[in-house]
């Protein structure tokens, strides 16, 4: 494999202490968004808040620019709209918030019509989402993160044990609720799309942290004399520069993607950016010193065959 850094014999647990000052000012915003999320007061779409889509479908093309100013004059500022080339269909996402005693659906069709004259449009749908359905969104998305580090644990455990296993599950756990803040620090809108993303990220941590988990289980075998802190680091220096390559990787993709790829793109990309960053991160400063937690040698921390 090419390698960007080469040999490194940094001292990386030297640094935890750092780190968990950083990785506990991640865990309390991340935590504060789940309770602001819960209590409804983030910026949350309408797949958990509850309100209006409207798909059109025009004659002509139409540039999403001129739509979102004529919903804007007409009191829809917090509307989104999502563009699709083909067909010349437009969706028209309005929250619950915004709407008023009429019909929103009536309202966006009576103000394509009257800015729009030019160009016919039939509607292709319209869908209301109540506030029981978001919270019910709410719940099954919570659940879907839960059920997933709980998979995290028991396959972490089976292939190493359960200390692991639990380090990785606390590490990724990290990543979301990191993610999850800065997303609400940023007033970002959390939606579906959002959620998927976390769930992404979950993964790309667990895959990141076994490699690192993996080399350092090998060190644990054939250095059994030497102290737990120079193995781990250790084992981190050797996969240091595959770590590094992965993520410039990926990096290299998602960056443009966040600042082209469009409106509908740029929260879910940018999720997978900070998530893949903090992943990175946390497979280092997260999982790996929480490891040092079980004292008791290398017997505690690997399972005797």
């Amino acid at each position: 494999m090419i390698e960007i850094v080469g040999k490194t014999n940094i001292d990386f647990m030297g640094k935890r202490r750092l780190a968990a000052v950083c990785s506990g000012a991640f865990i309390f915003l991340g935590l504060l968004a789940v309770v602001q999320i819960g209590r409804g007061a983030a910026n949350l779409g309408i797949d958990f808040a509850g309100g209006t889509a409207v798909q059109l479908k025009f004659d002509q093309p139409i540039r999403i620019e001129e739509a979102r100013t004529a919903l804007e004059s007409n009191g829809l500022e917090e509307a989104e709209l999502q563009e699709f080339v083909r067909g010349n269909k437009l969706l028209i996402r309005v929250k619950a918030a915004t709407t008023i005693e009429e019909k929103i659906a009536d309202r966006v069709v009576a103000i394509f019509s009257q800015e729009f004259s030019q160009n016919r449009f039939v509607v292709d749908s319209s869908t209301e989402i109540g506030p029981t359905i978001g919270k019910k969104l709410q719940q099954d998305a919570l659940l879907a993160i839960l059920i997933s580090l709980t998979g995290i644990i028991l396959y972490i455990a089976a292939r190493f044990e359960f200390r692991f296993g639990l380090a990785a599950a606390i590490a990724t756990f990290h990543d979301v609720l990191a993610v999850l803040g800065i997303f609400y620090v940023l007033d970002k809108e959390i939606t579906l799309l959002v959620v998927t993303a976390l769930l992404t990220l979950a993964g790309y941590s667990l895959t990141d942290t076994v490699v690192v988990f993996d080399r350092i289980r090998e060190n644990l075998r054939t250095r059994r004399r030497d102290p737990i802190e120079k193995v781990i680091n250790s084992g981190i220096n050797q996969v240091l520069s595959r770590t590094i390559i992965t993520t410039l990787t990926i990096v290299l993709v998602l960056v443009p993607l966040t600042l082209a790829g469009g409106e509908v793109l740029h929260d879910f990309s940018l999720a997978l950016l900070l998530g893949v960053i903090i992943g990175t991160y946390s497979s280092v400063f997260v999982a790996s010193p929480l490891l040092l937690i079980w004292p008791g040698g290398h017997g505690r921390l690997l399972r005797r065959g």
